[in-house]
């Protein structure tokens, strides 16, 4: 479990026991209950990292509800539910270039125009071969985007870099000549689905 769900388990544990001393079981047992889905929301699983040269892998597990090609190159996003992992992986190894926070609406991070409007945080990430922008973008639920490192940091494919508290979406833009092995609809997991491939 990432540190940053503990105040999440404690306060509701607190209460849990508050409500216990006073007799008041049901209201206990409603603490508890929220004590334990909130260990289950920021838990933190070990992921098998895929070595295929060329390999990009997404950067959370979800759901793909977009895939699209821009003037930029081409778009994977992943829809977030709550009962999804919410720890972000790099989709590549290589340097974090830039990382650029902008605050925004809290629309659902279903719609695809949360991409544009909703608060997020996005990383260009220069590899040996290949440059992505990963960004973070909080959803309706979201209340606080996380990321740990910093520009000139270095990240191994499939290294942890942050997470999005509750309901959220990540999206990998990378370059045109990408070949893009997910479909809309597909479930991914973060560190480990291949989304994509790029050759030398």
């Amino acid at each position: 479990m990432v540190k940053e769900g503990i105040p999440f388990i404690l306060v509701p544990l607190a209460a849990a026991i508050a409500a216990a001393f006073f007799g008041w079981w049901i209201v206990a047992g409603v603490f508890i209950f929220v004590a334990l889905f909130m260990a289950y929301f920021f838990r933190d699983p070990q992921r098998k990292v895929p070595e295929d040269v060329g390999a990009v892998v997404a950067a959370a597990d979800g759901r793909v509800t977009r895939i699209d090609t821009t003037d930029q190159g081409k778009l994977i996003s992943v829809f977030l539910s709550p009962l999804d992992v919410h720890i972000n992986r790099s989709p590549i190894s290589g340097k974090i270039v830039a990382i650029d926070y902008t605050p925004g609406k809290k629309m659902p991070a279903t719609s695809d125009n949360a991409s544009f409007v909703n608060e997020r945080n996005s990383l260009i990430i220069k590899g040996d071969d290949i440059t992505v922008t990963c960004t973070q973008i909080a959803g309706i639920l979201a209340r606080r985007i996380v990321c740990w490192p910093k520009v000139g940091d270095n990240l191994e494919r499939g290294q942890r870099f942050g997470l999005i508290k509750f309901s959220s979406r990540t999206d990998v833009l990378m370059p045109a000549s990408a070949e893009v092995l997910v479909k809309v609809g597909d479930r991914v997991v973060g560190g480990e689905t291949i989304i994509a491939r790029v050759t030398r």
